[in-house]
C-alpha cells in the first residue's frame, strides 16, 4: 500500500476521480509495495485500482494506452525508502571520506531497484528468494557487485555474514535469463592472480547471460585509519592484472563472440601501457566504469578536429585535471594549439590534497584543491574542469564549495565539459553553450 500525494490534471487516474491522499493498494490485483510493481503492473490498456479511501476499499477501472503513465504521484520516485547497504566491505570508498561533508555522501544504496532504474550496482546481499523471483518474473536486467566468487572470500571482503551464499543468486538470475553487467573492484592480495582467474572463469560459466564484466583497481585515500590495511596497484601488479584479463577475453571472444571482461582505463595508465584501439571496447557496456572512456575521448576529438573550421583570433583557456587523465588531455590540448592558430590552452594538473595524492581521478578533484593549485595563475579568459567534479543536479563540488567559489577565488569563469570529445573541442574553442 502506497499514499498518493498528487494526481496530474487530466490524467487517466484523475478523470476516473482517484484523489491526493488516497491509498493505492493494488493494480489489477496484484499488491502494491513500491515502484517497479507500480510500472509493471500499470503497463496494460485496461487497468483495475484497488484504492482505500477514508477506510472504505474501492475500485476504480482505467482505460489507457499502452505504457502510458497513470498519472500518480507519490512522496518518493521508489515510492518507498531506498535499501542501505548491509556490508562493510574492505574497500568501501565511503567509509574513507573524511568527516563534515554533506550526509547525502555517507549514503550507502544497495539496492536492485535502482540497479534496474538508474544502473546502480547491487552486492545481492539485501535480496531474498521472493526479489530474485520478482526480477526474473519482471525481466529486470540489472547490475551486479561480484568482486569474487570464492564464497569466503567474499565473505572476509565483504565483512557480511551471508556475502558468500548470496551468490547462488548469480545462477538463479541467468537461468532465468536475466542479462547481467558485473564489476569487480580489485584488491592487490585479495582477489587479484588466481583470484580473480577463479572469479572469471566462474563468471563465464554463466555465459551468455553475463554482458559485461569491469575490473576496477580499488581506490585509497588518506582517510584509512583503522580500516582493513590495502595497497594500490604500481606498474608490475597493474600489469599483470590486465594480462589476466587479457587472457581470458581471447577465451570468451573466440566461445561467445564477446571479450565480456575489461579492465577500466586506470589500468592502462598505472601499467603504463598504450590504451587498446577503439574497436577493443566493442559497445562499451561499462563505459561508466572507466571502460574505454578515454579511448573514446581520444577518438571522438581526433575526429571533431578533422571536421572543425575555426577563427576565433586569438583565445587563452586553460584546463584542469586529475593526474590519471593529465597525460591524454594534454596531448589532446596539443593537438588543438597546433590544428588552430591563435588557439593557447593550459593543461593543469591538480593534486588530490583533500582525499590523498593516492586518488588520482578527475571526479573526485575538489574546489578547495583547484584554489590552491591554481591561485595566481594566469588562468585565461575561461577554467574548464570535468562535469564528473560537481553534482548532477547543483553546481557545488564535493567539499560543498560552489561554481561561483571557484570562479571568485580565481577570478575566471569556470565551464564544465562532460567526457565527449566533440564536446571538449567546442569547450575548447568556445564555440558552443
Amino acid at each position: 500500500m502506497v499514499k498518493i500525494n498528487g494526481v496530474i490534471p487530466d490524467s487517466p487516474t484523475d478523470k476516473c476521480g482517484i484523489r491526493s491522499g488516497d491509498i493505492l493498494e493494488s493494480i489489477n490485483g496484484h499488491q502494491v509495495k513500491d515502484v517497479l510493481d507500480y510500472m509493471f503492473y500499470a503497463a496494460e490498456t485496461s487497468v483495475s485500482l484497488g484504492i482505500m479511501r477514508d477506510g472504505e476499499h474501492i475500485k476504480f477501472s482505467v482505460k489507457k494506452d499502452e505504457y502510458d503513465d497513470l498519472g500518480l504521484e507519490f512522496e518518493t520516485f521508489l515510492m518507498d525508502s531506498k535499501q542501505s547497504c548491509r556490508n562493510k566491505c574492505v574497500f568501501c570508498f565511503i567509509d574513507q571520506m573524511p568527516p563534515g561533508m554533506r550526509e547525502t555522501l555517507y549514503f550507502k544504496d544497495d539496492d536492485a531497484r535502482l540497479s534496474f532504474l538508474q544502473g546502480n550496482y547491487v552486492t545481492l546481499t539485501n535480496l531474498e528468494e521472493s526479489d530474485i523471483d520478482r526480477i526474473v518474473r519482471m525481466k529486470l536486467n540489472i547490475n551486479v557487485s561480484v568482486h569474487t566468487t570464492n564464497p569466503e572470500l567474499r565473505v572476509k571482503m565483504m565483512k557480511n555474514r551471508f556475502a558468500g551464499e548470496k551468490l547462488r543468486f548469480l545462477k538463479q538470475l541467468t537461468d532465468g535469463g536475466i542479462q547481467l553487467n558485473c564489476q569487480i573492484v580489485c584488491c592487490p592480495g585479495l582477489n587479484d592472480g588466481d583470484e580473480l582467474r577463479r572469479t572469471l572463469k566462474d563468471l563465464g560459466s554463466l555465459m551468455p547471460n553475463i554482458s559485461s564484466t569491469a575490473v576496477v583497481p580499488v581506490g585509497l585515500t588518506k582517510f584509512r585509519k583503522g580500516l582493513f590495511p590495502l595497497t594500490t596497484f604500481n606498474e608490475e601488479t597493474a600489469g599483470e592484472t590486465i594480462d589476466i584479463i587479457q587472457e581470458y577475453q581471447a577465451i570468451f571472444l573466440e566461445k561467445f563472440g564477446t571479450r565480456m571482461v575489461f579492465p577500466s582505463d586506470e589500468f592502462f595508465l598505472i601499467a603504463e601501457r598504450e590504451l587498446p584501439p577503439i574497436d577493443y571496447y566493442e559497445e562499451f557496456p561499462q563505459y561508466e566504469n572507466g571502460v574505454g572512456m578515454l579511448r573514446s575521448l581520444i577518438d571522438e576529438f581526433e575526429k571533431a578536429l578533422e571536421i572543425t573550421e575555426w577563427d576565433g583570433g586569438e583565445r587563452h583557456i586553460s584546463i584542469a585535471t586529475g593526474y590519471s587523465a593529465y597525460g591524454t588531455i594534454k596531448a589532446l590540448a596539443d593537438l588543438a594549439q597546433e590544428r588552430f592558430c591563435g588557439l593557447r590552452c593550459d593543461v593543469y594538473r591538480i593534486r588530490n590534497d583533500f582525499f590523498g595524492e593516492t586518488i588520482t581521478v578527475t571526479g573526485l578533484i575538489t574546489a578547495g584543491d583547484l584554489i590552491a593549485q591554481l591561485k595566481g595563475k594566469v588562468l585565461g579568459e575561461e577554467l574548464l574542469i570535468s562535469s564528473s567534479m560537481i553534482k548532477r543536479d547543483e553546481p557545488i563540488f564535493l567539499d560543498d564549495l560552489t561554481v561561483s567559489d571557484v570562479e571568485a577565488a580565481l577570478k575566471v569563469q569556470l565551464r564544465s565539459t562532460g567526457s565527449d570529445g566533440y564536446e571538449l573541442l567546442d569547450a575548447i574553442l568556445g564555440t558552443e553553450y
